[in-house]
């Protein structure tokens, strides 16, 4: 052990003995609540809140709420909270992260903190890794909850708004990452208060923490909608790139003075760190294919966005790896379950690139409506926690990012599993036989085997082999959850064989024997019954009982026999980049004090050797190719510590990536937040009078700088200034402004403008004039922020390049976006100005109350991270038909003045109004209409 770790060692002693005293003091409160009655226990609920009311803080009452949930918890569910169950969810009380082994009942811990923080009735959020468990969860945890009088709310893929409301107005809600960011994200695009679902961030327990926050990081949430460049372009570009050759890597001395020579190839590709560039060579010969003179020439960013997806999509991403075709579509394989993502799509382009490389329709583009990390997301709760069995190798990261710092909880009976140290073959071919030779040795004795793969190839490649040789097995490449929960719930049994992705089936216990709950709920159902089927539940329940009595003597004796053979074996067929998920993957076995074994086989041909193993890798492939080593089985610390510094190594890398999305999106987060407290701010209608008077000046003072400031001081534009006050308010009456005193003329353009608004506001209504205010602001901020979004996108692709002009990419990247955000503010605002002054108000049809969300929602995709046991399949279907059921929610409520109004341009003596793109500005200035007058048009 490490002096860094010995010390973080230290100071978790030194906890877990505080934590210690506070479970003798609920033990010794047990008996007082066993004696109460249901009525009785069930009212410490209101009673506590009584409490917390008058001041009481909630870790005051924590003894006294983690016995009555101990108690109410043995009553409802017939389980009771271990000792270090109880240090658990004090952990996860104070903020902090649970590192529990599997098996450990993390979800029964959960109840704890999640009780005791739904005390002051701000919410509490419990964060799954997929749907199947967020129901199983709150329908068995929930129990609990409602036996305290607590109520529980579920969110689930695709669910309706209006279900969703109550889910989030309940005392603890339960869902998905993705379902709790991308409810975030809409309800800052609706266009009325009462669209909104969430109710604030006060608290989250996140399960499988790492999974989440780690593991699914790199990837942000989007919803996107149709976006506007042409599928020509890619294929373009797809043909361009073809058959260029690479350039090999120049070792460098980076003390030598001499510049760096230019690579022999058309472009260089680091596989490690997942970048690749065209060389100078290699652009000369794309920009011939493609008949440009300068790729780089396209100030918006978007050719050379372009050019990089389409060498990713061809020397980076390969068919049947990171993708597949089927049924002339590209599909995306997630790396970290093996499985199809159904719905996915990559997005800047690069999943159009790839269509274009493949032959395949090119699918519209989406452009991004909203987007935030999941670092971000998550940030914004007041107190966030979270739990796993595998936390403490990324105990740096979680401090770092998310300031969690990682408590290793004891196990409740000692670990008594055997791990055996790696074996490793020169070949991948060898190290399959030897797999599939183990796992027929251990299938014979009876001994339940557990093989982990990194791919659907390889599981597939496993499979086949077991086929050849009569094993009889299950595959977890299924697409639906609960189906993979079943046949993990009997990797337990005698003699089973049962072939995962490293991450499937999470979530679930292998019971040595078999679990006789699930066996019992599968014979019943293959009787033909359905426990879902109105009119079957007393049936089910009856064959379900007699079932059960036959279930549990089986698994007993199964049991037995298990235990005889040496428990459950894992065995893994190539080590992940993380020792996390490895670790994961041993913690399969040996659960709760069950015997167990695993074994890594390694292979010097896997990705993680090849491309990480370095110099002692490849003496070690030279000596074994020497002594004709192809069968042989290799085992020494010094492949292990090679081994260990790949892994290392790449977690490095994996996390620098991470940082360095976290830092880019941090800039984007403060304008986010600063856009969305806006949005919030109108839609409450919180001083929308001054907020106007506000803009108005604002935008007044801009315009009169940029006629009668800076380069015009001493010679103001005055007719320039009048010409932009008539386009600003529609008002060909504008008077002429005197002077060079801009104070003076800003205050009498102001005063101008002032009287524009207040007649139009009294021709209105009060009541009008504000909803007006509010819709138009709205509209305006949306569609600015639309396409800020797709500019920050382009700047983001291109910021790298800086680094070759000696320049901080992220620096520069913050002092653009920083200055970008700041002329989208003055455009929004002015914008808004512009479309109030200028708006006619007529009579209109009674419309659908949801049309004002339907034109960003209506069509929205949803991407983000995989569910980590995989996708259901019909994600995106369901989100949209979800979104299109709210916008259909029925006809609005009319507003105060009477009849529904809509508002439309008026007809007016606008200069501008007809006046092309690129055709001279008619204000006289030379420029072209779009660079002048037309600019915010």
């Amino acid at each position: 052990m490490g002096f860094f770790s010995k010390l973080l060692s230290v100071g978790s002693d030194k906890e877990l003995k505080r934590y210690q005293k506070i479970v003798e003091r609920i033990n010794s409160l047990e008996p007082t609540y066993e004696a109460m009655d249901d009525e009785e226990l069930a009212h410490q609920t209101v009673l506590f809140r009584e409490r917390y009311a008058n001041g009481e803080s909630l870790d005051s009452m924590l003894p006294e709420a983690f016995a009555t949930v101990r108690e109410a918890s043995r009553r409802s569910t017939g389980l009771r909270h271990f000792d270090v169950q109880l240090i658990g969810g004090m952990t996860l009380h104070e903020g902090q992260i649970a590192e529990m082994k599997t098996g450990e009942g993390k979800t029964l811990v959960s109840t704890l903190a999640g009780y005791l923080n739904a005390i002051p009735g701000t919410g509490v959020h419990i964060v799954t890794v997929n749907d199947y468990l967020a129901k199983r969860d709150s329908e068995w945890m929930g129990q609990i909850y409602r036996f305290l009088g607590m109520e529980v709310g579920l969110l689930q893929n695709g669910m309706p708004l209006d279900q969703k409301r109550p889910a989030y107005a309940a005392d603890v809600t339960y869902g998905t990452n993705s379902e709790f960011g991308f409810d975030y994200l809409r309800d800052n695009m609706v266009l009325r208060a009462g669209q909104r679902v969430q109710r604030g961030h006060a608290y989250a327990i996140v399960d499988e923490v790492d999974s989440i926050l780690i593991d699914e990081a790199r990837t942000p949430l989007i919803i996107s909608g149709a976006g506007t460049r042409s599928a020509s372009t890619y294929k373009d570009f797809a043909r361009a790139v073809r058959g260029l050759k690479r350039a090999p890597e120049v070792v460098r001395d980076p003390l030598s003075p001499e510049p760096a020579p230019e690579p022999d190839g058309d472009f260089v590709m680091d596989e490690a760190k997942h970048t690749i560039a065209a060389t100078e060579q290699g652009l000369r010969k794309i920009e011939k294919r493609l008949g440009i003179d300068d790729i780089y020439a396209d100030l918006s960013g978007s050719l050379v966005n372009h050019l990089q997806q389409a060498l990713k999509a061809q020397y980076m991403f390969h068919r049947d790896q990171q993708y597949v075709v089927t049924n002339g579509e590209v599909k995306i394989v997630d790396e970290f379950t093996g499985r199809i993502m159904e719905g996915r799509r990559y997005s800047d382009g690069l999943h159009q690139a790839i269509e274009a490389k493949e032959g395949v329709l090119v699918r519209e583009e989406n452009q991004t409506l909203a987007t935030i990390t999941l670092q971000n997301y998550f940030r914004l709760y007041d107190k966030l926690s979270g739990m796993t069995g595998t936390a403490l190798t990324e105990d740096a990261e979680f401090r770092e990012i998310y300031k969690l710092p990682v408590q290793v909880i004891p196990p409740n009976k000692p670990v008594i599993r055997v791990d055996h140290d790696d074996l490793i073959y020169r070949s991948i071919d060898a190290k399959y036989r030897a797999v599939v030779d183990d796992v027929a040795e251990r299938h014979a004795a009876g001994q339940p085997v557990l093989v982990g793969t990194v791919s659907i190839e390889s599981s597939e490649r496993l499979s086949r082999e077991l086929s050849k040789r009569g094993i009889k097995h299950e595959v977890l490449n299924a697409k639906y959850h609960e189906r993979e929960a079943h046949i993990v719930a009997q990797a337990g049994r005698l003699g089973a064989v049962t072939i995962a992705t490293n991450m499937a089936g999470r979530g679930t216990d292998i019971l040595l024997g078999g679990n006789p709950e699930e066996l019992a709920r599968e014979n019943a159902e293959a009787r033909g019954l359905d426990p879902e089927a109105e009119g079957y539940e007393e049936a089910f329940a009856a064959a379900y009982a007699e079932e059960l009595e036959r279930a549990k003597e089986l698994c007993a004796r199964e049991h037995e026999q298990v235990v005889a053979a040496g428990g459950l074996c894992v065995i893994g067929t190539e080590r992940h980049e993380s020792r996390r998920i490895d670790n994961q993957l041993r913690g399969r076995s040996g659960r709760q004090g069950d015997p167990g074994e695993t074994q890594f086989y390694l292979s010097l041909e896997d990705d993680l050797m090849r491309l990480f193993g370095g110099e002692r890798v490849e003496k070690l492939s030279g000596l074994m190719s020497a002594a004709d080593m192809d069968d042989m089985a290799l085992q020494n610390k010094l492949v292990s510590k090679a081994v260990e510094s790949a892994q290392r190594k790449v977690e490095n890398i994996n996390f620098s990536m991470r940082k360095n999305v976290l830092e880019y999106d941090d800039v984007m987060n403060k304008q986010r937040m600063e856009i969305y407290e806006e949005r919030n701010r109108i839609l409450d209608g919180k001083d929308l009078a001054a907020h106007t008077s506000e803009v108005m000046e604002d935008t007044v003072a801009r315009g009169v700088q940029e006629f009668c400031g800076g380069e015009h001081a001493g010679d103001p534009d005055l007719d320039g200034l009048r010409r932009w006050v008539v386009e600003l308010t529609g008002r060909p009456d504008a008077p002429s402004f005197e002077g060079a005193d801009t104070d003076a003329l800003a205050a009498e353009v102001l005063d101008f403008v002032r009287t524009c608004y207040d007649e139009k506001a009294e021709r209105l209504g009060e009541d009008l004039i504000r909803e007006l205010d509010r819709q138009v602001m709205l509209r305006v901020i949306d569609t600015r922020w639309m396409s800020y979004l797709q500019e920050m996108d382009y700047l983001k692709q291109g910021i790298g390049l800086r680094g070759f002009g000696q320049r901080d990419p992220l620096t520069e990247y913050r002092s653009e976006a920083h200055a970008a955000f700041g002329a989208l503010v003055s455009a929004m605002y002015e914008d808004y100005l512009r479309t109030v002054l200028r708006t006619e108000v007529r009579q209109a049809p009674v419309s659908p109350q949801g049309d004002a969300e339907a034109g960003a929602l209506r069509s929205a995709t949803y991407s983000g991270p995989s569910e980590v046991d995989g996708d259901s399949g019909s994600s995106t279907l369901r989100r949209q038909a979800a979104a299109t059921a709210a916008n259909a929610a029925g006809p609005a409520p009319a507003p105060a003045r009477g009849a529904v109004k809509t508002y439309v341009k008026a007809e007016s003596g606008d200069p501008y109004a007809n006046v092309g793109r690129n055709d001279p500005c008619p204000c006289g200035s030379g420029k072209k209409f779009k660079n002048c007058h037309g600019r915010n048009r």
